[in-house]
């Protein structure tokens, strides 16, 4: 997690992957940073006070200027 929880706080699921390893990939080639696995959808969990919130903080750490695409934020039941 990115955050420890505190009251008033939910756990957000993030799925996210690199648009540009997963195209690289596509062509057996290798990105010249983020490892390969980025290519499949990776799931990460950010404790936030609502959606928004997640979205910026996995903003922060997964840059989309990096390549780095969300395809999923869901609220879980923790």
């Amino acid at each position: 997690m990115l955050h420890l929880p505190n009251s008033g706080y939910r756990v957000y699921r993030v799925q996210l992957y690199n648009e540009q390893v997963r195209s690289l990939a596509r062509r057996k080639q290798r990105h010249s940073f983020f490892d390969r696995h980025w290519a499949e959808a990776q799931l990460r969990d950010v404790v936030a006070r609502d959606e928004a919130e997640a979205w910026s903080l996995i903003s922060e750490r997964f840059p989309p200027e990096d390549g780095f695409v969300v395809e999923r934020i869901t609220a879980s039941g923790f």
